[in-house]
């Protein structure tokens, strides 16, 4: 069987990690779990709009699931599924780099 190609997901993982409002919702709810838009923006300094489009930028990249709560809410919570396909292609991009790297070493030393 292929390996399955990470750096599309990886793309997509970076990417919504480059903004920094996104990893503040990601980090809030890293720390208090699942949570509303409306609870978002009460606990950051981001308008609730701006964090609808955020947590659908989010969850476009795989990062957040949205769940259904009472009243209609909308509940989004971690997937980290995502961010460790992220992981797998950062250490694969290392394990590239350290041949050269340690050979640069080598020659300078």
């Amino acid at each position: 069987m292929d390996k399955p190609d990470l750096e599309p997901v990886a793309q997509e993982v970076f990417a919504a990690l480059a903004d920094p409002s996104r990893r503040s919702i990601l980090a809030e709810l890293a720390a208090r779990g699942p949570a509303t838009a409306t609870d978002l923006a009460a606990r950051l300094p981001i308008t609730r709009q701006a964090i609808a489009k955020h947590l659908g930028l989010l969850a476009d990249a795989g990062l957040v699931v949205a769940e259904p709560g009472e009243r209609r809410r909308v509940r989004y919570r971690l997937d980290s599924a995502p961010m460790k396909v992220a992981q797998q292609f950062l250490a694969a991009l290392a394990r590239d780099w350290d041949g050269p790297l340690a050979a640069l070493e080598q020659h300078l030393s």
